[in-house]
């Protein structure tokens, strides 16, 4: 584990800045504009994103930042790097729904090893590394498999018929649907079990996510069972991945 565990109350502080920031475009008038993926990016996704990044320069400026409406190359030989989204789900942000976060993750020797997720709207803060996983400062872990069936999160706008083929061949209890991270926030909260993904997502999706999770006690692995890997080709998830919470 990196020295940069000493700094985390730093790196908390720059997500909750940066979520004050996203929210004040939330309740004003912002523009938007569509980028070449098809996907939407506002003026709070920009001025989010530059902040963090200037932030953890600062913080730790020999690792490198990967950050979705930034630098994407990664110099070589790196073997610590950033993965940031700062506005992780920005449709929940111009439908308001609230459910939108601010991420940051690190992956050091391809394992994520801490993860931050701040909810605006909600002021909760979400964190884990080797000391363990909190949620406000509180420890937070995963939970055993409920033996009468699995609570399954999964996504509200990417749902797709492979994730429904997937889920209808276990004992689900209940399906829950949550935008973003939040996905990753309930497994390791213990309020839900599984998290199915089978479309393509990018790495600064996940990386804090899974960091809080494993540091939950929950693993995510490829579909196949296989371990999750990071710096692939444009850092990108094409194959899926599941969420677990209990070992």
């Amino acid at each position: 584990m990196s020295n940069i565990i000493t700094d985390i109350n730093r790196i908390i502080s720059l997500a909750r800045q940066a979520g004050k920031i996203i929210l004040d475009y939330y309740h004003a008038d912002y523009s938007t504009e569509i980028k070449s993926d098809d996907s939407p990016v506002t003026q709070a996704d920009i001025a989010a994103d530059k902040f963090i990044v200037d932030g953890l320069l600062e913080i730790a400026p020999q690792i490198p930042i990967i950050s979705e409406e930034g630098n994407k190359i990664l110099p070589a030989g790196s073997h610590s790097f950033w993965l940031v989204d700062p506005l992780d789900g920005t449709k929940g942000f111009i439908n308001k729904t609230g459910q939108f976060t601010v991420n940051i993750g690190l992956i050091e020797n391809g394992k994520p090893t801490l993860g931050v997720i701040y909810i605006p709207t909600e002021d909760k803060m979400y964190w884990g590394s080797s000391a363990g996983a909190f949620l406000d400062g509180k420890p937070i872990s995963c939970r055993e498999a409920p033996a009468d069936g699995l609570v399954v999160a999964a996504s509200k706008s990417h749902r797709d018929a492979h994730t429904d083929d997937y889920i209808k061949h276990l004992n689900v209890k209940k399906f829950v649907p949550a935008a973003s991270s939040l996905k990753f926030c309930m497994l390791a909260e213990g309020v839900a079990d599984l998290y199915p993904r089978f479309g393509t997502t990018m790495e600064w999706d996940v990386a804090a996510g899974h960091a809080i999770l494993q540091a939950a006690g929950g693993i995510m692995h490829n579909p196949d069972g296989s371990e999750f890997q990071y710096n692939k080709p444009e850092f990108r998830n094409s194959g899926g991945f599941i969420a677990n919470g209990k070992r």
